[in-house]
């Protein structure tokens, strides 16, 4: 981390400029701010997003319901690609009309996606719907939640440090060109004749 190169322009030099010395009191907060701020930053998002997302698990799972569905008949088509949820990423999903009951108990009928390799009339499968039958998502499980939330809360802690970065680095930036600056009007006090023998004299 290039914050911590800073801090060498605490020691005493009698070059030492007052550049210098804010340089080093710059890369000191910045250092200061990556080690504990971007962590209780990261700590607090994460706490957040999970307090968040276990809601919406509990939502999902009292809302959710798994009912079976009948195949009625295959429909022509392509095979679909399978969903996320399933745990082979190359299984494929055959497309059927099929008739569900919902958990109210009203009647449905309409065209799905299933895992059944070769369905025909009569195959029952398993799909998620809500009370009134209509599809759902499956719903999400507290250990993904927690797995989403501590990433919220990584991703959030290294923004907070690249953002201080950044800041560190515009800082510095802006001093390296005063002091360029300085450097020019010294030279033009100077003038053409600097460094010959005598002149100034």
């Amino acid at each position: 981390m290039r914050a911590l190169g800073g801090l060498w322009r605490w020691r005493r030099n009698p070059l030492r400029r007052t550049t210098d010395l804010v340089e080093a009191w710059v890369a000191l907060v910045a250092t200061l701010l990556i080690l504990v701020a971007a962590p209780v930053i990261g700590a607090v998002v994460g706490d957040v997003a999970q307090r968040a997302l276990q809601r919406s698990v509990h939502d999902q799972q009292r809302s959710h319901r798994l009912v079976t569905a009948t195949v009625v008949r295959p429909l022509k088509g392509n095979p679909v690609e399978s969903d996320p949820d399933t745990t082979s990423a190359h299984d494929t999903r055959s497309r059927v009309e099929a008739d569900w009951t919902a958990p109210d108990g009203s009647a449905h009928r309409g065209a799905l996606t299933t895992a059944l390799g070769s369905p025909h009339k009569g195959d029952h499968f398993a799909i998620w719907t809500d009370r009134q039958g209509r599809l759902v998502t499956r719903p999400l499980d507290a250990a993904t939640a927690t797995t989403h939330a501590v990433l919220a809360g990584f991703g959030a802690a290294m923004l907070a440090a690249a953002v201080v970065e950044g800041a560190r680095r515009l800082i510095v930036w802006r001093l390296v060109r005063r002091r360029y600056a300085r450097w020019d009007q010294a030279w033009d006090k100077a003038g053409p004749d600097w460094g010959r023998t005598g002149t100034g004299s």
